[in-house]
């Protein structure tokens, strides 16, 4: 049987532990966090650390063989609220094509886009990579049309960031929550950006360059997958978009990505430590774009806005979702005892407990349920989607 082979001019920062032996060795999980932790030490210093963490509401022995965002990342992954993702809709509602994005392919979009930017500025990938997986998890089904309704019927307002945390705060693990690291928290609770300009240094005051990335990395990866969405649908041409973005942006999706995700490094070079007057990391600098492509990005987002996300309120479909989300909300509300018996109940208010229960919800879970209620009302609505 072969043994695993240990790479002799790699030299482990991290002293081996006693009896192991260099060559033809078995696989050992003594100090394997260690080593990974001391490799992060050359990150940049302006990057998070995973040993440096403010840890978690709970404190937990540390994994022999992860670092904590690491495990952050894992947690996140292998919950049912990641799964639900697959089937939940990102700009078209509840598509029945095989290549539209949905919000799961969509959170992978921005974790991978996230993660090249983290890599070339030296910044801590798992904690970029837990931040882009964990995101969006908070979102209804139908994307933000259901969000907009909650937002509307909701006492105290509804955002999918504030409830990505709720969910891995508290509604996780049969309503134990994950437990997460502080800064993964924070990332997804402030990964959201208003229309029109975003690139504002007071609106990511006290978040983690980190947290930055994903940020950023959320509104590159809509913009680019949301215009091959539009014009695969027949919703837009290319020719349709801005001819100042076409030039700087490109007319393919890997163009777009890359032209974007180019800018982004190059902008925030300062956030490697080096050849910025200040490696000591007592002034962080900011992840940003350059004017420029921080002018086109906004001019983009705007146009898609008001030619692509709000008239799809006024679809068939999109009318159809609108009405779904308040006929179930308002049926919990009244009928509280329909909520499945192993549903966590964790909320303080009425208006809570059913917000939860439709948020976790996918398109078409949400459909057949309010089917259910209202028998004949909505599935006509969906025979022509795309």
């Amino acid at each position: 049987m072969l043994t695993p082979r240990i790479h002799t001019e790699f030299t482990d920062p991290i002293p081996a532990p006693s009896g192991f032996e260099k060559r033809n060795a078995t696989v050992k999980s003594d100090g394997v966090r260690q080593r990974l932790e001391a490799r992060e030490r050359s990150l940049s210093p302006f990057a998070v650390r995973s040993a440096d963490s403010a840890g978690r509401a709970i404190r937990e022995e540390p994994s022999p063989l992860r670092t904590a965002f690491q495990r952050d990342r894992d947690r996140i992954v292998h919950t049912n609220s990641f799964r639900r993702l697959k089937h939940k809709s990102q700009v078209f509602v509840a598509p029945v094509g095989d290549h539209y994005v949905t919000r799961l392919t969509h959170t992978l979009e921005v974790a991978q886009i996230g993660r090249t930017i983290a890599r070339a500025l030296n910044l801590n990938e798992d904690l970029v990579e837990a931040i882009g997986m964990g995101h969006d998890l908070g979102h209804t089904p139908f994307g933000h049309l259901g969000e907009r309704v909650l937002n509307d019927l909701m006492p105290d307002g509804f955002h999918h960031s504030k409830h990505s945390v709720r969910i891995v705060e508290k509604l996780e693990k049969d309503g134990k929550g994950l437990n997460l690291s502080s800064e993964v928290i924070e990332g997804i609770r402030r990964h959201s950006k208003p229309q029109g300009t975003f690139l504002d240094p007071d609106a990511v005051e006290g978040m983690t360059l980190e947290a930055q990335v994903i940020r950023l990395s959320d509104a590159m990866a809509y913009l680019a997958h949301d215009i091959n969405d539009a014009i695969r649908a027949g919703v837009i041409t290319i020719e349709d978009l801005p001819a100042h973005a076409i030039a700087r942006l490109g007319r393919r999706h890997s163009e777009r990505v890359n032209a974007l995700v180019t800018d982004v490094i190059e902008a925030s070079w300062a956030a490697t430590g080096k050849g910025s007057g200040n490696d000591t990391g007592a002034v962080p600098p900011v992840i940003t774009m350059s004017t420029e492509f921080g002018e086109v990005v906004t001019a983009v987002r705007d146009w898609m806005f008001r030619e692509v996300y709000l008239p799809i309120s006024g679809t068939r479909p999109g009318k159809a979702a609108l009405e779904i989300v308040e006929l179930l909300y308002r049926h919990y509300l009244e009928y509280p005892d329909e909520i499945p018996d192993d549903f966590p109940r964790v909320a303080d208010t009425p208006e809570r407990l059913a917000a939860d229960i439709v948020c976790g919800m996918t398109d078409e879970f949400a459909i057949s349920a309010a089917e259910s209620i209202r028998p004949g009302a909505f599935a006509a609505a969906f025979e022509d989607r795309l």
